[in-house]
């Protein structure tokens, strides 16, 4: 392994390509070296953004000794391809969420990075915002008592403003819509606050814009306490601020919500403003920091796997 970790980015398909590509470019620890995608035409613009070489050849980029690890922003679908070739070179791997199609192959993917010593993490950012991070404390001390409803809402416009992809519109690459994609975030700070074993209750998902998958959608989960999830998430609001909001049977808690979006919490004596603190490290600097210590992301692994199953839960409930 090089002083510096050497890293390239598989693919543009994703509109955070660039994102992930910059984080390699601005993490003190690691180095942008190159671009690959199957299509060339996307993944040498992307090449040319960061001001690194493109290489057309997975296979001959994966077999270069002096290359470390990927960030993955391919379509869905063929995670299992080009994350089964990462690994099967012993590259590591950062990747978009979700980390794979099925909960099958997710567990295929995991076993055989352990295997082959090979740090995978995923990308779950919100998880290591300020106002998680008060979230946890407040969620850790009881005060809201026992949970009995949560709401996390994530919304935008890329359907309606007509700045998202057409490829993110195509069933079979993008593995759905709006749910897939954006509620991703939502979904995995539910499944903080409920508890990762929470059960699809139901999902509605409507098309407005008529591109043929869903850009409006609402699950609601429930908890083997009884609680009920709501996860919220579209295409389709321009003027839709990220939200949060739990209760319990003593305290409320809220996020994002009023004219100052503050942190808020009530426990019967009136609301107090909980400060915010400072993010912590973000998924790619956890997967830095596995890389060189040898210990896995393990909290982000077991929740990307039960993103993976909330999310092909609900879409399996959408569909039916």
């Amino acid at each position: 392994m090089s002083a510096t970790l050497r890293i390239a980015a598989l693919s543009a398909w994703h509109v955070h390509a660039e994102e992930y590509a910059r984080e390699a470019q601005n993490h003190p620890e690691t180095e942008l070296v190159a671009v690959w995608d199957d299509d060339a035409e996307r993944g040498k613009a992307l090449a040319e953004t960061v001001g690194v070489e493109f290489v057309g050849d997975l296979d001959e980029l994966l077999a270069r000794e002096d290359l470390d690890g990927v960030t993955i922003t391919t379509a869905t679908t063929v995670h299992r391809e080009v994350i089964g070739k990462v690994i099967a070179a012993g590259k590591h791997v950062f990747t978009e969420k979700l980390l794979a199609p099925t909960l099958a192959e997710c567990d295929e993917l995991l076993e055989a990075a352990r295997a082959a010593g090979v740090q995978v993490t995923v990308s779950l950012p919100r998880l290591a915002h300020g106002y998680t991070v008060a979230l946890r404390e407040v969620l850790d001390g009881g005060s809201l008592g026992r949970l009995s409803y949560s709401r996390v809402r994530l919304a935008h416009n890329g359907s309606t403003a007509d700045w998202l992809p057409p490829r993110f519109y195509d069933p079979a690459e993008a593995i759905g819509g709006a749910f897939s994609d954006l509620a991703a975030h939502p979904s995995y700070l539910t499944q903080l606050i409920l508890g990762t074993d929470v059960t699809v209750a139901s999902a509605t998902y409507t098309d407005m814009t008529g591109r043929g998958v869903e850009d409006n959608a609402v699950v609601t989960v429930t908890s083997p306490d009884g609680a009920i999830g709501v996860v919220e998430t579209g295409f389709v609001t321009p003027f839709s601020p990220f939200s949060i909001e739990v209760q319990g049977t003593t305290g409320t808690l809220t996020y994002g919500l009023g004219a100052d979006g503050a942190m808020v919490l009530d426990t019967g004596d009136g609301p107090t403003v909980i400060e915010v603190p400072a993010d912590i490290p973000n998924p790619f600097a956890q997967w830095v920091q596995a890389i060189r210590t040898g210990e896995e992301t393990t909290e982000n692994l077991d929740r990307a796997r039960a993103l993976t199953e909330l999310v092909v839960a609900a879409n399996a409930a959408a569909a039916a």
